[in-house]
């Protein structure tokens, strides 16, 4: 195994942001993985690979194309967490990849909060915006992980649909397409906004982090049991101890986008596994960019402090199951 610099580990010491503690001070899995994807830019910065001039001189964009995570215990605002980021890419990859794991100290003893793998790579600038500064320059350390675009993975599009133009409405053609009708699923179309995108052009992993949280929001207020309705009535939040997150292909600022959120299994009333798959209109077709998992839990809130784990009801259980929605 090697680094593109020989370099082995780095170690970063962080705290969760401020934003990400939306019940209580528990620190939500969207903010536990922009912890990590913040460790991972450290990473590269002290290998001289800093984003900012490697865009700004050389015309490449450091892109996080995919990350995995296992959440094992929950992080708190005002932890300092410390992430150790290891290479463990290979020769003939081009990708990099590295291992991540959090460590926290609770109760004067250290825990492993965070484990996962994270992979990055950089992609040739070639936005019409600063088409004037020039072409990209290939930098010989990162030369094997250097693309033209993003396109990696396994990718399903579909074509020759007749797709709606009013904002918001999910034509029942791209539902059957998309296998809604025939799936526990919800279906979410959207537009694409600057302010989750990078580089001028395109939506980034951090933003489909974003729609990951959203829709999971979107979805279980759709069933009947929405995040105010079971913290209200049963002091229950959700947790999540794993997620992942890959892109596919490229989406752009201002493309319309479906996000379709897939209940697959429920584990023993605990836990239940959904997957997120977001396809983009292009030219009349669907073009797969991105896939995902995410695990989720319920919790009790027992103190401003303290939460404990919960089986599902038989209220949440048919909601997840699709035997009740907000509409009946």
């Amino acid at each position: 195994m090697n680094s593109c610099t020989g370099l082995q580990r780095t170690t970063a010491i962080l705290k969760p942001r401020f934003e990400g503690t939306n019940i209580c001070t528990w620190v939500g899995f969207k903010h536990v993985m922009y912890l990590i994807e913040e460790a991972v830019i450290e990473h590269f910065r002290a290998q001289g690979l800093a984003p900012r001039p490697l865009y700004e001189d050389k015309g490449l964009c450091l892109e996080i194309v995919n990350s995995d995570v296992r959440i094992l215990h929950a992080l708190h605002l005002d932890d300092h967490v410390q992430v150790n980021v290891t290479p463990l890419t290979r020769d003939g990859d081009t990708e990099l990849t590295m291992s991540v794991e959090a460590l926290i100290e609770r109760d004067g003893k250290e825990l492993k909060a965070v484990t996962g793998k994270v992979n990055v790579l950089f992609r040739f600038d070639d936005s019409m915006v600063t088409a004037h500064a020039g072409p990209a320059i290939p930098d010989d350390r990162i030369r094997p992980y250097t693309h033209t675009r993003i396109l990696r993975g396994e990718r399903r599009s579909v074509g020759g649909l007749n797709l709606s133009r009013e904002p918001g409405v999910v034509a029942e053609d791209v539902r059957i397409a998309l296998g809604a009708d025939k799936t526990n699923s919800f279906v979410w179309k959207w537009h694409v906004p600057y302010f989750y995108c990078h580089y001028n052009d395109r939506l980034q992993h951090s933003g489909y982090l974003r729609l990951m949280e959203e829709v999971l929001d979107l979805f279980v207020a759709e069933r009947g049991i929405s995040i105010r309705t079971l913290l209200a009535n049963k002091r229950w939040i959700p947790v999540v101890p794993a997620a992942n997150l890959q892109m596919l292909d490229e989406a752009m600022m201002e493309d319309t986008l479906y996000t379709v959120f897939t209940v697959e299994d429920i584990f023993k009333a605990t836990t239940y596994r959904s997957r997120m798959d977001c396809y983009v209109e292009r030219h009349g077709s669907l073009v797969h960019t991105a896939s995902g998992h995410i695990t989720h839990g319920y919790a009790r809130i027992d103190s401003r402090r303290d939460w404990s784990l919960v089986e599902f009801d038989a209220e949440v259980l048919a909601a997840l199951r699709g035997e009740r929605s907000s509409r009946t």
